[in-house]
């Protein structure tokens, strides 16, 4: 039997097995506010529930205001308004993408009245309640579901690492409505806040290295390698941001650059996790490599017919 060719052997480097995704820069700028404004109506809530108006007031401006962004990235992505509401014309459970446009068409219908409620000092009753209650409940998927939406995909990147992401964006997103908050609230009313950044930054950083670890044993972290001063970059700044708020939380000052910092560093993630699944798109070897692993550690469909070939 004659020695497998190498990997990529039979097929040029500069010839990539999968198309890069077309997704313009709105969409890892769509993660990041989603993922805010998700995040910030169960911050919100909760606020309300033990009496922290202040800080629920900002919560659910911040709130609104991503449910009023989010639509627009994505709808000056997709380049035609009247594709987003193509996508609403029907509900497919199996489709991220459709589940993920009516959770945000949901979510700002409920985040509007629920805002309204809270600024207005709970004038709306029972109604503003079940608002805040919706959109804190549709804010968890929102602030999430995009990653499940890009490892729905065939690129290498994303979708190896399909167990992570979802855990990467909803720490991020948490790490991300705390660092808002901090910034925009009163330092005596800004301690839940505080601790949403530290529980966030510290949870996204740990997810990220133990998913970038596994994708580099699978083959498939060229992608990052690619982009490495991009990611060391978010992760520094995310860090960085969180440590500052800890230490010097309790002056204003500090808050606000440790709230820059976080955000900065939850956008550059955001920018990492999409620029790596792009390169990763273009590396055929981070395509074959996984599916030849699984093959030689009988992981697949395909080692039987392996066996079969070795045993001729």
């Amino acid at each position: 039997m004659s020695a497998r060719p190498a990997l990529g052997a039979t097929q040029p480097r500069s010839r990539a097995v999968l198309k890069e995704p077309v997704w313009t820069p709105e969409i890892p700028l769509y993660f990041y506010t989603g993922g805010l404004a998700g995040a910030s109506a169960g911050l919100g809530l909760l606020s309300d529930l033990r009496g922290e108006g202040v800080l629920a007031r900002r919560a659910w401006s911040l709130a609104l205001a991503g449910s009023v962004v989010s639509p627009a990235l994505l709808i000056s992505d997709l380049g035609v308004p009247r594709r987003f509401l193509h996508m609403l014309r029907l509900f497919k459970v199996t489709s991220p993408m459709s589940v993920g446009s009516w959770i945000l068409a949901a979510f700002g219908a409920a985040t509007a009245p629920a805002a309204l409620h809270s600024l207005g000092g709970g004038r709306l009753g029972a109604a503003g309640r079940a608002a805040q209650v919706a959109s804190a409940l549709l804010g968890l998927p929102l602030s999430s579901y995009t990653a499940a939406l890009i490892a729905d995909t065939a690129v290498p990147a994303w979708h190896e690492a399909r167990r992570e992401l979802p855990f990467l964006f909803a720490a991020g997103a948490a790490a991300s409505a705390g660092a808002a908050c901090t910034m925009l609230s009163p330092v005596v009313h800004a301690q839940p806040a505080r601790r949403l950044v530290v529980g966030g930054a510290a949870v996204e950083a740990a997810v990220a290295f133990g998913m970038e670890r596994r994708l580099r044993a699978l083959g498939v972290g060229g992608g990052y390698d690619e982009v490495a001063g991009l990611n060391r970059a978010a992760t520094a700044l995310t860090l960085a941001g969180a440590a500052l708020i800890a230490a010097r939380g309790r002056s204003r000052p500090a808050s606000v650059a440790g709230g820059l910092l976080v955000s900065a560093g939850a956008i550059a993630e955001r920018w990492t996790v999409f620029q790596a699944g792009k390169r990763s798109a273009l590396r055929p070897e981070d395509t074959v490599g996984p599916q030849r692993t699984r093959v030689e550690r009988d992981l697949s469909r395909g080692a039987a017919r392996a066996r079969a070939r070795a045993a001729r």
